[in-house]
């Protein structure tokens, strides 16, 4: 792997939440766009009169001008890149989401199966495995940060266990990285959650792991319910009746106080937030 391009004119900020130092290359460093000579052609010739594209002002990618992503996923998930492509067309305006895109790559688990404690372990050894080709592939694009799309507490029990690739992935892309759990603990502190509830489409392995990761980041699960789901590909086949369900009558019935939801199903927490009056 080639090093990531970062251009003269990175800029260090400090996130909001995480408070952790990250610094977002400069991708649009002049000459950009390069063009080959001529220029811009006119059925095979030259455009004269046309004028030039000033390349040394370093245009920005006319759609991800604010802010450009790299997303990696299972390539068996069809749920996240559309939920967080719903965000953004959703928050577009001056002061919103327009100009922030996203550059999906697939992480290849061609055994998606998950019947067994021993399919979890092979579909943990695919995923982790496969993350340094789809970095190779998602740098091609210049993406200013990462983000996982992937809740690694189900394949990896314990917090200092899953942030050790996480460590070690980062250091290999050189770019900051969004990820699960970082975000979802500043969530829960932002609302001053203690005892939560969770639901997944894994099994009890699975949900054990996640409870396990909760409790050293300092909450209580106090309910959990898990979907159980066979094969990773039907997690997006899960239905939305059956989310709300097990929320409105399994969570929300259990003396929970702030329950994330992690199954999916962005519009389907929306509603049932409503319902139950509580952060979702």
């Amino acid at each position: 792997m080639s090093d990531p391009i970062i251009h003269e004119g990175a800029q260090t900020i400090i996130g909001k939440l995480s408070g952790k130092e990250i610094t977002i290359p400069n991708v649009n460093a002049p000459p950009i766009p390069a063009l080959a000579p001529p220029g811009v052609i006119h059925n095979g010739e030259k455009a004269e009169n046309f004028g030039e594209i000033d390349s040394s002002r370093g245009y920005p990618d006319v759609r991800s001008f604010k802010r450009k992503f790299g997303l990696f996923i299972p390539a068996t998930n069809t749920s996240m890149e559309h939920e967080l492509w719903s965000i953004i067309f959703k928050n577009q305006g001056p002061n919103g989401l327009k100009g922030v895109g996203l550059h999906t790559a697939n992480v290849l688990t061609p055994k998606p199966q998950l019947k067994t404690e021993e399919d979890l372990m092979e579909y943990k050894k695919q995923f982790l495995g496969g993350l340094r080709t789809a970095v190779d592939g998602a740098l091609l694009a210049e993406p200013q940060y990462l983000i996982m799309g992937m809740s690694l507490e189900h394949i990896i029990g314990g917090i200092k266990e899953i942030r050790a690739p996480m460590a070690d992935i980062e250091a290999y892309s050189g770019l900051s990285w969004a990820t699960w759990h970082d975000a979802i603990q500043a969530a829960l502190d932002k609302y001053g959650a203690k005892r939560i509830g969770i639901m997944t489409p894994f099994d009890k392995k699975g949900n054990e792991s996640a409870t396990k990761m909760f409790k050293e980041l300092g909450f209580e699960v106090v309910s959990s319910v898990g979907f159980s789901c066979a094969n990773a590909l039907h997690i997006a086949h899960v239905p939305d009746w059956a989310k709300e369900k097990a929320i409105l009558e399994l969570l929300a019935n259990d003396g929970t106080k702030q329950p994330p939801a992690k199954a999916g199903g962005l519009e389907t927490m929306t509603k049932v937030r409503i319902r139950v009056a509580r952060p979702v």
